[in-house]
């Protein structure tokens, strides 16, 4: 991500002074949990994509601070609730904070990161960012239960998994681009050509990081995790739907009912790599991302833009 750093290394410099203020409160624990997660911020990806979508349209003001701060709060919250969700001990190779302080103070961490983003937009008059990020909240909810419903059954269909990370990882990717347009740009075909160029972006996304379930490298989870949570991702939906019934059977029975034997999602694991679906997973993936890259090329080209391209190409180049 070289361009993309070079780029907007000032802002960036700008906006992590600008979000450790945001974070600050009046009660030291909060303080210690807040400088303990700030410490240990991963690429920081999203406020990346709102810095430069607000510079594609001119130059970055305090309202694409706030903006960037904003999708920061609203994505760690995210991460800190989702950690107690799967009771996760680790997050980026560190403890996590729910491991740390425990359930309860870790989902009260992540309504105060919630509170504080609403709040930074409210007392800002920041209307029109906090609707956008609002809706993506939303369609994170709405996702992450629809996988859920499904997981009870194994009955996903590819379209239904699309719905389901277009909602849990694609929204957050395209309101951080729309809210960083709308900081600059009084054109609101652009602001919506931003969002769909975010979306496209955050569903390759999502499936680069579905088939680091597949792989051997070290992303911060166990091979096989998607499989022990009974989550249906592309790979394995894929190899379901393109395989014979005895089979397929024999792979549902395991996600069901033997999803901790080592062994048997080790087959899991063979089988989807044996079917083609890590293949047609990369397909899948590249194609969104071309078309992401697609509605990106509407934009005249300049060093903001290729670093855009670059962006969006590491999110399905990336080894972690």
């Amino acid at each position: 991500m070289n361009k993309a750093t070079r780029v907007i290394e000032k802002e960036m410099a700008t906006f992590e002074e600008y979000f450790k203020q945001a974070v600050k409160s009046r009660v030291s624990l909060l303080d210690r949990i807040m400088r303990y997660i700030v410490n240990r911020k991963g690429k920081q990806l999203r406020p990346r994509f709102v810095l430069l979508c607000a510079k594609l349209g001119g130059d970055v003001n305090i309202a694409a601070y706030r903006a960037a701060s904003l999708v920061e709060l609203l994505h760690t919250a995210t991460l800190v609730h989702d950690d107690v969700v799967d009771d996760a001990a680790e997050r980026r190779g560190f403890f996590s904070v729910n491991a740390l302080w425990k359930n309860k103070i870790a989902v009260l961490v992540g309504d105060y990161l919630l509170s504080k983003g609403l709040l930074l937009s409210l007392e800002n008059n920041d209307f029109e960012v906090l609707k956008i990020l609002s809706e993506a909240v939303k369609m994170m909810s709405e996702g992450e239960l629809l996988q859920m419903e499904k997981a009870r059954n194994l009955d996903i269909q590819e379209d239904i998994y699309y719905d389901i990370i277009k909602g849990k990882t694609a929204s957050l990717l395209s309101s951080a681009c729309g809210a960083g347009a709308c900081t600059t740009f009084k054109d609101t075909d652009k602001i919506e050509k931003l969002k769909l160029f975010g979306e496209k972006t955050g569903m390759a996304f999502q499936i680069k990081d579905d088939l680091f379930d597949y792989g051997n490298e070290n992303v911060g989870k166990p091979t096989g995790n998607d499989i022990k949570e009974k989550k249906l991702t592309l790979p394995l939906i894929y190899t379901l739907n393109n395989c014979d019934k005895t089979l397929k059977k024999k792979i549902i029975y395991i996600v069901k009912n033997e999803n901790t034997d080592k062994a048997k999602v080790k087959f899991v694991i063979d089988t989807v790599n044996e079917k083609g679906g890590i293949d047609y997973a990369y397909k899948k993936m590249f194609e969104f991302r071309d078309q992401a890259l697609s509605i990106l090329y509407e934009f005249p080209q300049s060093d903001i833009r290729d670093a855009l391209e670059e962006l969006v190409r590491y999110t399905t180049d990336r080894k972690y």
